[in-house]
């Protein structure tokens, strides 16, 4: 552990991370927010059919224009968003320019579309950062074409597609024989399992929250309880929304969507209503650990006030014999007895001593 993160012990505040707070609920609809364009830009296309495949890798979407009249199925998989690009690519396969303003978007809502026989998606690809504990989003957009699927990725770095690539390098795939609308399927469906992955961990770190909080709980863990509570915010907010998204296709009459391509949607909403259901259930994992985390430390002040009690009650013979013996009147029994001092001493030990049986026999500690 390095020196900063040491000094974030210090201050009890940091532990909160407030600024994740303003990470997650900074989102205003009515401003549009500005997209950093891409330093760079990695273009894939993967062009197909039942008998041949053609894997190209550009550094530009020029290159890539001339497969909207391949005779093949083509995935064009942008890498890095860049705004005369997707305004280049949008002309040339005949998108429309609301489409192209979600692709652009920052932080937008998932959703469905259906606009000039194309239909567009927009959702969060999620990964849980092991270092930070905290789930990170990179939105996604894909457009569903005639025999062309366009997806835009933000993050060149990491996607969950690879198995769909190694299921396109395999000549008796289910991929390679079926139409665009099955790799528009494939594609969600991955990204939708991927967040039982995420969810999985996040699990994993409940768990190990609550038996924390069972063995001693502390200020680090109401803080560890509100910031997996903010990540749970976050996994909410782009799961739900998916079952809409995912219901949009099922009760879509396009013809670019197959029959037997709506039955492979219904298991991703199945997917997402599990999905969802789990969240609802970390969410109240999360309220019953806070509840757990109340009830230990009410526990602990009612031991110390009990301590505190006990001590107290024994205290108090040794306080009323000295406190008789020691007003000032001429006559006080025993004030001059040889024995005196060792019978007040002695009533100040035997009292208390017989106290502590009659406590212990009540079983009051």
């Amino acid at each position: 552990m390095t020196g900063t993160k040491y000094l974030r012990y210090l201050n009890p505040l940091a532990l909160f991370d407030t600024k994740r707070t303003r990470d997650i609920f900074q989102i205003n609809p009515t401003v549009v927010p500005e997209r950093i364009e891409a330093a760079e830009v990695k273009v894939n296309v993967y062009d197909y059919s039942a008998t041949e495949l053609v894997e190209t890798k550009l550094t530009e979407v020029d290159s890539c224009l001339a497969f909207r009249d391949s005779k093949n199925i083509s995935w064009i998989n942008v890498d890095g968003i860049r705004k005369a690009d997707v305004e280049k690519l949008a002309q040339h396969f005949g998108i429309h320019a609301l489409i192209v303003e979600d692709i652009l978007s920052v932080a937008q809502r998932p959703k469905m579309d259906e606009i000039d026989n194309v239909l567009f998606c927009l959702l969060n690809m999620l990964y849980f950062n092991d270092r930070t504990g905290a789930v990170e989003t990179e939105q996604i957009s894909i457009v569903l074409g005639k025999d062309f699927v366009l997806s835009f990725q933000e993050d060149a770095g990491r996607d969950v597609f690879n198995y769909v690539r190694d299921k396109l390098r395999l000549s008796n795939s289910k991929l390679r024989i079926s139409k665009a609308d099955y790799l528009c399927y494939a594609l969600i469906d991955m990204i939708v399992d991927h967040y039982f992955v995420v969810m999985e961990k996040l699990g994993e770190r409940i768990e190990l929250l609550e038996e924390k909080i069972i063995r001693s709980s502390n200020t680090r863990s109401l803080a560890e309880i509100n910031r997996l509570r903010k990540e749970l915010i976050v996994l909410r907010r782009n799961v739900g929304p998916v079952r809409d998204l995912i219901n949009g296709f099922i009760r879509s009459e396009n013809e670019l969507l197959e029959e037997r391509t709506t039955k492979y949607f219904k298991d991703i909403y199945d997917h997402i209503l599990q999905a969802a259901d789990l969240v609802e259930n970390y969410r109240d994992m999360m309220m019953n650990l806070q509840d757990l985390y109340l009830s230990n430390v009410n526990l602990k002040t009612n031991e110390v006030m009990k301590v505190m009690a006990i001590v107290t009650c024994l205290l108090a013979p040794a306080t009323v014999i000295g406190g008789i013996f020691g007003m000032n009147f001429d006559r006080i029994p025993y004030l001059h007895h040889h024995y005196g001092f060792f019978i007040a001493v002695g009533l100040m030990l035997i009292i208390p001593i017989w106290m502590l049986f009659v406590f212990r026999k009540r079983g009051w500690f």
